[in-house]
């Protein structure tokens, strides 16, 4: 096998999920997490997006409609996550969920980034997150990368929340 490198640039796209119900993850990805509604595909598929793009996730009945969740302790997706511009805009989710009473399963800092982890309605893992500037992001000694996970300031981020 050669010694290929994928391309700095290339980035993921897109995540495709199977769900049971889909009014219920559209409740949830748009009405909650403010995701726009892009297309329709028959009522067993919707595609939504921020900002515009084509899509950012698919959620399908295709082979799930009126389905369980995945097992836990089975191979598949952990969790998607979703990246937020600016650490602002993780804290106005935040608060959001927090305000719905929607449960948060944990809170992390991780020093390259800060993230809030629940579940979507199907029990699929989602990961929201921003990423602190690369200037910031923590090295050893020897210049490499010490991720962690460290619990997260949430009092400090929801302060952002609330600024005008």
């Amino acid at each position: 096998m050669d010694n290929y490198t994928i391309p700095a640039q290339t980035r993921i796209g897109h995540v495709h999920l199977k769900v049971s119900n889909l009014q219920r993850a559209m409740d949830f990805y748009i009405g909650l997490l403010g995701f726009e509604l892009v297309t329709m595909y028959g009522d067993q598929a919707a595609f939504i997006s921020a900002g515009g793009y084509h899509h950012h996730i698919g959620l399908n009945t295709w082979y799930s409609k009126d389905g369980g969740p995945a097992p836990q302790h089975t191979a598949g997706l952990f969790h998607t996550a979703i990246l937020y511009p600016e650490r602002k805009d993780l804290a106005v989710i935040l608060k959001r969920l927090l305000d719905a009473g929607y449960p948060i399963s944990g809170a992390s800092d991780h020093g390259v980034s800060e993230a809030i982890y629940l579940d979507d309605p199907d029990k699929n893992g989602v990961e929201l997150y921003w990423d602190r500037p690369r200037d910031q992001w923590p090295l050893d000694e020897h210049g490499n990368l010490t991720m962690f996970t460290k619990a997260l300031d949430v009092k400090g981020l929801l302060a952002l929340a609330d600024d005008k």
